[in-house]
């Protein structure tokens, strides 16, 4: 074969092994959970914040200081998110049957569209924080809405997930996450 030969050949197979490759490459991490993405906050004390409160929903807003003393769960949340309105009934659940606190923080939303959510929904929120530029939400490694995350009475974050939260995920995951964070 002459070297113009082998170089032709070597052009035509090269993409094929690189695409045979990439296909090992996502074959190999098809098993992996999409909605597992790690926090580096786990078992790190909340980040320093201060929200005001989301203007006619009636709860107060919060800071870091707010998260010592009892467990709470935090969920961001927005009106204009599809899945946080396919979640909003699981958060009630939630509270129902944990008895935890629930605070909101309300992303990159305009007061009268998140009270309206709340009023045609529901409001299971005991306080709801107004993070309209998303610097707390980016403070918390947020990478879209819906994310939720059970803070123990330290206010050290224990737990995170990311997405709407299910009913599998309600009973397996979350509710499974507060009792380790009640128990200490």
């Amino acid at each position: 074969m002459n070297r113009n030969s082998f170089l032709r050949l070597a052009l035509v197979l090269l993409p094929l092994i690189l695409l045979g490759g990439l296909v090992a490459v996502f074959a190999l991490n098809m098993d992996r959970d999409p909605s597992l993405i790690r926090s580096v906050l786990i078992n790190k004390p909340a980040p320093q914040f201060d929200m005001i409160a989301v203007a006619g929903t009636g709860k107060d807003g919060f800071d870091t200081s707010s998260l010592t003393g009892e467990v709470t769960v935090v969920n961001v949340f927005a009106s204009w998110c599809i899945p946080c309105r396919d979640e909003h009934p699981l958060l009630k659940a939630l509270k129902a049957e944990s008895g935890v606190r629930l605070f909101g923080i309300n992303q990159k939303d305009a007061p009268e569209n998140a009270a309206a959510f709340l009023a045609e929904l529901g409001n299971p929120y005991d306080r709801i924080g107004a993070d309209p530029t998303n610097r707390v939400s980016i403070d918390w490694g947020v990478y879209g809405v819906p994310e939720t995350f059970v803070v123990n009475a330290k206010g050290v974050i224990t737990f995170k997930h990311v997405g709407p939260i299910s009913e599998d995920s309600l009973k397996n995951e979350v509710l499974p996450a507060i009792e380790k964070a009640k128990a200490g």
